[in-house]
């Protein structure tokens, strides 16, 4: 039975009605919320990916700059002390040789002994000695006779000459015979004076106050005329009261030695107590073997606390910049130029300066030239580290 409605029902739109279909206005403002957003993310993430590339280009760039620490020289007013190696001695000190020989028959004084200028020390056996002056007296008792007679003589001829009764050539011999026995008298007198010095020589003296501090002879030994190349010295004596300190100066400080300077030092056995010295002697010549020059300081040894022979460590004031300029061994760059420092300048640029060492403290060094006080100074320089290359100080 055919539709009566032919509009009931479903059926397919016509083609119009599609054509004449809009959207609703509520889904048309959403899509274009959501392609803005979508605009913006992206733009956004672009943006973040660009920032983040710029970033990471400049933290590459800063890591490619090292970072240093800067070392501050401090200024000091005096120059500090050179600690130097000193040889205390005796003021006055003399190895006492025989002048004489023969056999000891006794010495008086031992070591230690405190003795005063002329005491005995020791006695020779005099008696060959006692025999060669009494000898030599003999001798010149008769020749002075002889002399005292030719001088009688003498008196007779010129009287007789005055007479004519002798020749010129008599009176001129006997003239001659009294000058000849005159000479032969002052050869004797010498000879008495040499055998009593060598008679005396037989007292071996102390030649001042001191201290005996050696004795190399004992009873019945056979001394013999000595000399310090060649034979022991007898006996040692040494005047202790004043004592003087021998320090060897390095070359290079000796220009500031000056007259009546002081310096102070130690000794091993008063290691709490300081001793003072002042200048006595300057040798004024450099020992080519050790580039030293060689200075002596006196100092007050009342006490007696002081000996011979001692070691002490002396301490040698300098004046203001006389050791340069001090730096810790780890500023310094062992370079194919030579020892050299890494300072910064004013651009934050690396100026390696060729340094030239001169004193090595062990963990410091002191420097002289190359570098100044107010130089900035690199700490532990990298040994990539070269000329003109850029850094960051570390310690501002």
């Amino acid at each position: 039975m055919p539709d009566k409605n032919p509009d009931a029902g479903t059926h397919d739109p016509a083609p119009d009605e599609l054509r004449r279909h809009t959207t609703p206005p509520g889904l048309k403002r959403w899509g274009k919320i959501a392609l803005i957003v979508a605009i913006i993310i992206a733009v956004l993430g672009i943006g973040w990916r660009i920032w983040k590339s710029h970033t990471t280009a400049q933290w590459t760039d800063d890591q490619a700059v090292p970072t240093v620490q800067i070392i501050k020289l401090a200024k000091t007013k005096t120059g500090g002390m050179l600690n130097l190696p000193g040889d205390v001695e005796a003021f006055t000190n003399a190895p006492i040789y025989a002048q004489v020989s023969g056999y000891l028959q006794k010495w008086y004084f031992d070591i230690g002994a405190r003795v005063k200028k002329g005491d005995l020390l020791a006695q020779i056996d005099p008696r060959p000695y006692q025999a060669a002056l009494d000898q030599a007296k003999g001798a010149l008792a008769r020749d002075s006779a002889t002399l005292a007679n030719a001088k009688v003589d003498l008196a007779r001829y010129q009287a007789l000459w005055a007479q004519n009764a002798i020749s010129q050539q008599q009176l001129a011999t006997q003239a001659a015979t009294v000058n000849s026995d005159a000479g032969v008298v002052e050869v004797d007198r010498a000879q008495v004076s040499q055998a009593e010095i060598n008679l005396a020589y037989t007292r071996v003296i102390a030649p001042f106050d001191g201290v005996v501090t050696t004795r190399a002879v004992d009873v019945g030994n056979l001394v013999t005329v000595g000399t310090a190349t060649s034979t022991t010295a007898l006996f040692t004596v040494s005047n202790q009261g004043r004592m003087r300190i021998y320090v060897r100066l390095p070359q290079n400080y000796a220009s500031y030695v000056r007259p009546d300077m002081a310096v102070t030092f130690t000794v091993p056995q008063y290691s709490n107590r300081v001793f003072n010295a002042t200048l006595v002697a300057n040798s004024g010549a450099v020992v080519s073997a050790t580039g030293t020059v060689l200075i002596q300081f006196g100092t007050d040894n009342s006490d007696h606390a002081l000996q011979p022979g001692a070691y002490a460590n002396v301490r040698f004031p300098l004046p203001a910049g006389a050791n340069g300029i001090r730096l810790p061994a780890t500023a310094l760059m062992f370079r194919d130029a030579g020892m050299q420092a890494a300072t910064v300048d004013a651009g934050n640029h690396v100026r390696l300066k060729t340094v030239k060492i001169l004193r090595d403290n062990g963990a410091t060094v002191d420097v002289g030239g190359g570098i100044k006080p107010d130089d900035r100074i690199i700490d532990n320089p990298a040994d990539a580290l070269q000329e003109g290359d850029e850094v960051r100080i570390a310690n501002k």
